[in-house]
């Protein structure tokens, strides 16, 4: 069954908002603390992606093009309204933003990355979900301390992490039959490379240092593809 390690990697989500739910009464000071060192965590994670890439001008390009049809589009401001739309629905408050703030960031930190596309891509081609339940386990424990502090709309990320891991699980039965392995690992690499340094903007942002609109980069997770393949021709 492809959609195995998906399906457990969201109950771990799942269950992990359920349990900060429980957590939410404590002092800000310590959940401030708290969100400080997962940010820290969180751009550390990112550094150590983003070093994957062996083509800097792969993820350069892969960014530039992203930035711009996300701009263009306003992606960011669609995934705010969609998650405000979903916060109107479930909650009887005014406080929409955080809604949409803990539906983006968790989705963010859970679906960017080379654990989702690996084990997905491990899923689908080889039936092993070995990848993805130990991505689940470290979800779990990441999804309750971002509970307590965003909010139990952290749980709302379940929806893009099974239609994005499923997705490539799914794809990847027939993923072989399309592309060489050499290249596939080649393109995971840049992708990794490219999710890492999204990664780090989300710290960032969760640190307040900057405000980046880390949802209008996302289109880069996309043309990293086509700036590969394009690469490899030259």
């Amino acid at each position: 069954m492809a959609l195995f390690g998906t399906i457990v990697n969201a109950l771990c989500i799942i269950a992990g908002s359920l349990v900060g739910v429980f957590f939410t009464k404590i002092p800000e000071r310590y959940k401030e603390t708290v969100m400080h060192g997962i940010s820290l965590a969180v751009i550390l994670i990112g550094v150590q992606m983003a070093l994957e890439t062996e083509s800097i001008i792969v993820v350069l390009l892969s960014l530039l093009t992203g930035a711009i049809i996300g701009e263009f589009v306003h992606l960011e401001e669609g995934l705010n309204r969609m998650g405000n739309w979903i916060g109107s629905k479930i909650t009887t408050t005014n406080d929409n933003f955080s809604v949409a703030q803990g539906f983006i960031t968790a989705s963010l930190v859970f679906v960017i990355g080379a654990l989702s596309v690996i084990g997905a891509l491990d899923s689908g081609l080889r039936g092993d979900h070995e990848v993805l339940i130990t991505k689940g386990v470290i979800d779990g424990f990441v999804a309750l301390v971002l509970t307590t502090t965003l909010g139990f709309s952290v749980v709302l990320s379940v929806i893009p992490v099974v239609i994005y891991q499923g997705t490539i699980a799914l794809l990847a039965t027939y993923i072989n039959q399309w592309i060489p392995e050499s290249i596939l690992n080649g393109l995971i690499g840049e992708l990794t490379a490219v999710g890492g340094l999204l990664i780090m903007a989300i710290g960032l942002n969760l640190l307040k240092i900057v405000q980046i609109r880390v949802g209008n980069l996302l289109p880069a997770i996309v043309t990293v593809g086509v700036v590969y393949y394009i690469y490899l021709l030259f």
